[in-house]
């Protein structure tokens, strides 16, 4: 596993974002695996300056995404669906057409799992999937004790992870107790991983992803067994593992680091 500290969510984002954009220039029809939350926002930030400025060509570019609300209205502003649109789609210039999703409204649910699978298939799989990660070591919704060899399916929320959601509805009770995710199965399919975390709040679950034995409790700890997964962290959320000045140093001595 590939580890990198840098200084702050700015120098995250932008870093990342030049990953993103090397990957557009080999192939300008990769499909993009994006990720909601707040740590991702600095990298499609960095990304969208850089269409702007034309340095990217997104024109053929495919973006999809990790999850999705189950039983949510069509358009509902807080389906991932709509804040995807408003957070990636719209400041890239990407339409509708080259976005793919799981249905979370579909009245065949597992029908609607079993389709996102296929779609991602037929789109030939992710290139470059973003990955956030929860402070139990979650990734998507894949919460802890998750099979490892997971595919996209329902899952029920956790209370912790309702109420952490909740600032985003107008109560507790508004928020879906159950989404559709892609598994740790299918995450681990995509060509490239990259784990994004920042702040001290997340420092035990990256520890426990990077340098703890790979294990269903820590979902994330997956990531050891792919052949190309990027970890990136701030420096407050790299400071309990125990190797970090080795992590630093590798990275040093790569100044003209590529493809992460």
């Amino acid at each position: 596993m590939e580890v990198v500290i840098v200084a702050d969510a700015a120098a995250q984002g932008e870093l990342v974002a030049s990953a993103v954009a090397d990957l557009i220039a080999r192939k300008p029809e990769a499909l993009f695996g994006v990720a909601t939350g707040s740590t991702p926002l600095p990298v499609y930030q960095a990304l969208a300056a850089k269409v702007a400025a034309g340095q990217v060509d997104v024109g053929r570019l495919k973006v999809c995404q990790l999850d999705e609300y189950v039983g949510l209205p069509a358009g509902h502003p807080e389906s991932y669906r709509e804040v995807l649109k408003r957070e990636v789609l719209a400041p890239l210039g990407i339409g509708d057409s080259a976005f793919l999703g799981p249905d979370g409204g579909a009245e065949d649910l597992p029908g609607a799992c079993a389709a996102y699978e296929q779609q991602l298939a037929d789109a030939g799989g992710v290139d470059l999937q973003l990955l956030g990660i929860g402070t139990d070591g979650h990734i998507g919704f894949n919460e802890p004790v998750s099979s490892l060899a997971s595919r996209t399916r329902i899952k029920t929320l956790t209370e912790r992870t309702r109420v952490d959601n909740a600032r985003f509805f107008n109560g507790l009770d508004e928020v879906p107790r159950h989404v559709i995710t892609q598994g740790i199965g299918t995450i681990l399919q995509a060509r490239h991983l990259v784990l994004l975390a920042t702040g001290a709040g997340k420092a035990e679950a990256v520890a426990a992803t990077v340098e703890g034995p790979v294990s269903s409790m820590v979902p994330a700890s997956a990531l050891q067994l792919h052949p190309h997964a990027t970890v990136v962290v701030d420096e407050a959320a790299a400071q309990q593992l125990k190797l970090s000045d080795y992590y630093k140093a590798t990275f040093a001595s790569k100044p003209a680091w590529q493809g992460i």
